[in-house]
C-alpha cells in the first residue's frame, strides 16, 4: 500500500514511521497509508518555513503574484485529476469535487492581486516637513489545520494569501483524504514557488499541539469543529499567536408562505444534501413559517429525495456520494435513531441504504424529518450529514428568535418574494453570512467568510481582505528631514500636527 508523505523544503519525506489508513469512503476499503508527523518531522517543517522566510519577505510582490499566476494554471490544468483524488478519499461525487476546486481557484485569483493588496497609505506633510505611510508586512511562520470536508478548497482559503503576503507556511491537512491535498501543493511547487516556503505535515493531534506549541510558528488558521476550535483559539492566543479558528454550524433556511416553492425546494436539495450534508454551510434546518407551507414542501420534497442518485463518488453523474468514515455513517444513524426516540417524524429514512457493488461502503440515504422542536438533539447538535429537519414556526419573527436562540451563527437564508421580510431577516439575524433566496451564502474570493457566535473564534474571518489583515502586520512610518545645519529647540510639549 503506498505511502502518503510529508513535503517539507520541497522534497517528500516519510517520517520515523508512525502512519494511518487512508480509507476509500465508496468501498470501506483502506487504499492508502498516510505518515503521521512526530515532534522531530514537525521541527524539520518549522525550520525550513524559518530558513526560507528573510528571502521570500523581500521577493517583490509583483514576483510572489507571478507564482499564483502560474499556480492557477496549473490547477486548471490538473482539475480531473484533483477530483478524481478528492473523490476516492473523501466520497463526494466527481462534480461536486470540481465545484469545491473552482472556488479554492478563486482564491488564488484573489491572491494575485498581491501588489495592489498590499499597497500602503501615503500623506505627505502630515506636520511641517512631516511625512507618514503605513504599510502591510508579514508575520512570519504561519499554520493552517484543515477539515477533511473540503481537502482542496480549505487549504486553498489560506496558503496562497498567507505566502503572497510575504509569509511562510505550513499546512497539516486531514489525515482522512490528504492526497489531493499534497498533489496541490506540489503543483505550488512546479509554478516556481522556492523551497520551504510552504510545508505539509500530515498528522495527528500530536502534529496539531506541536503547531500551537511552537514559539516560531507566530499565527495559526483552523477550520473544523467547535471543540477543537475552541481548543485551539484558547491554546493559541495564551501562547501569544494569532489565531482565527472556524468551528461548527445549524444553518437555517426560513420559507415564507410567498416562497417560490419549487426554486426552493431545489436549493434545498442541493444545499441539504450535496456533499452528503458534509458542509459547515449546508442547510439542515428548514423553518417553515405555516402549516400550509410545511405541508406543501413535505409533499414536493419527499420524491425528490427517494429519487436521489447516491453511488460511488467517482461514478459521474450521480447527487451524493458516501459519508467520510464509517464512525462518521454510524454517528449520522445515530442521530436518526434519536430523532425517532424523541418523538420527530421520520418521513424519509436513509438508514437502510446498500449500493449495489459497493455493499460495504459508508453510505446513508437521504433522509428527513418533520415537526421537529427545538429541545431534540438533531435540532441542537451539527449532524453533518445528509439529513434535514423541518421546524414549524407561526411567524417570522418566530423564525429568527429560533435562528438567534441557537449557539451557532454560520449561515442562514430566507426564500420569500417580499423585500420588506428579506430587509428585516438581514438586519436583525444573529448569523455571519446571510443569502436572500440563495441557499449556500458562501462569499466570493474578494469579500471574506465566517460565522458569529461559537461558529468563529478570532476578529478575523476568512480569505478576502481579513485575511490580508490575518497574514499581516501594519507598519506606520513617520519621517522628518530637517534642514541642515539647523538648529531646533527641545519640545517637552506632547508633538500635534500644526
Amino acid at each position: 500500500m503506498s505511502l502518503i508523505p510529508h513535503l517539507i523544503n520541497g522534497e517528500r519525506v516519510t517520517g520515523t514511521g508512525r502512519s494511518a489508513p487512508v480509507f476509500n469512503p465508496s468501498t470501506g476499503a483502506a487504499s492508502r497509508e498516510v505518515a503521521l508527523a512526530d515532534q522531530a518531522t514537525m521541527d524539520q517543517a518549522i525550520a525550513s518555513a524559518k530558513a526560507a522566510f528573510p528571502a521570500w519577505r523581500n521577493a517583490p510582490p509583483a514576483k510572489r503574484a507571478q507564482v499564483m499566476f502560474r499556480f492557477k494554471q496549473l490547477l486548471e490544468q490538473h482539475e480531473d485529476k484533483i477530483a478524481q483524488l478528492i473523490s476516492e478519499e473523501h466520497g463526494k461525487t466527481v462534480e461536486d469535487a470540481v465545484g469545491e476546486l473552482k472556488r479554492g481557484i478563486e482564491n488564488v485569483e484573489y491572491a494575485c492581486g498581491a501588489p495592489e493588496l498590499l499597497k500602503g497609505e501615503y500623506n505627505r506633510n502630515v506636520g511641517p516637513n512631516i511625512d507618514a505611510w503605513s504599510d502591510f508586512q508579514p508575520i512570519g511562520v504561519v499554520a493552517g489545520i484543515t477539515p477533511f470536508n473540503f481537502p482542496a478548497m480549505v487549504p486553498l482559503w489560506m496558503y496562497p494569501l498567507a505566502i503572497v503576503c510575504g509569509n511562510c507556511f505550513i499546512l497539516k491537512p486531514s489525515e482522512r483524504d490528504p492526497s489531493s491535498t499534497l498533489y496541490i501543493a506540489e503543483l505550488l511547487l512546479e509554478a516556481g514557488l522556492p523551497k520551504g516556503v510552504l510545508n505539509v505535515v500530515h498528522g495527528d493531534k500530536q502534529a496539531v499541539d506541536a503547531l500551537i506549541a511552537a514559539p516560531d510558528v507566530k499565527a495559526l488558521s483552523f477550520v473544523g469543529s467547535t471543540p477543537i476550535a475552541e481548543y485551539i483559539y484558547s491554546e493559541g492566543t495564551k501562547r501569544g499567536k494569532r489565531v482565527q479558528a472556524l468551528g461548527g454550524a445549524k444553518n437555517h433556511a426560513v420559507l415564507m408562505p410567498d416562497a417560490d416553492l419549487d426554486n426552493a425546494v431545489s436549493a434545498l436539495m442541493g444545499a441539504a444534501y450535496g456533499s452528503c450534508g458534509e458542509r459547515c454551510m449546508a442547510i439542515s434546518v428548514a423553518v417553515c413559517v405555516g402549516d400550509q407551507i410545511a405541508d406543501a414542501l413535505v409533499e414536493k420534497i419527499v420524491p425528490q429525495i427517494k429519487a436521489l442518485k447516491i453511488g460511488a463518488g467517482t461514478t459521474c453523474g450521480l447527487d451524493m456520494g458516501p459519508l467520510v468514515t464509517a464512525a462518521a455513517r454510524d454517528k449520522v444513524k445515530g442521530y436518526i435513531d434519536a430523532g425517532v426516540a424523541q418523538g420527530a417524524s421520520l418521513v424519509v429514512d436513509g438508514r437502510d441504504l446498500v449500493v449495489a457493488g459497493h455493499e460495504e461502503g459508508y453510505f446513508v440515504g437521504g433522509t428527513l424529518f418533520d415537526k421537529v422542536t427545538p429541545e431534540m438533539t438533531i435540532y441542537t447538535d451539527e449532524i453533518f450529514g445528509p439529513v434535514l429537519c423541518i421546524v414549524r414556526v407561526g411567524s417570522l419573527e418566530a423564525a429568527m428568535q429560533l435562528i438567534n436562540d441557537h449557539e451557532y451563527g454560520n449561515g442562514t437564508c430566507i426564500f420569500t418574494r417580499d423585500g420588506e421580510a428579506a430587509r428585516l431577516f438581514c438586519d436583525e439575524i444573529e448569523v455571519g453570512m446571510v443569502g436572500v433566496n440563495v441557499p449556500l451564502p458562501v462569499p466570493v474570493a474578494y469579500h471574506s467568510f465566517g460565522g458569529w457566535k461559537r461558529s468563529l473564534f478570532g476578529d478575523l474571518h476568512a480569505y478576502g481582505p481579513d485575511g490580508v489583515r490575518f497574514y499581516t502586520r501594519r507598519k506606520a512610518i513617520t519621517q522628518r528631514w530637517p534642514a541642515r545645519k539647523s538648529h531646533e529647540a527641545a519640545q517637552f510639549a506632547f508633538p500635534s500636527n500644526g
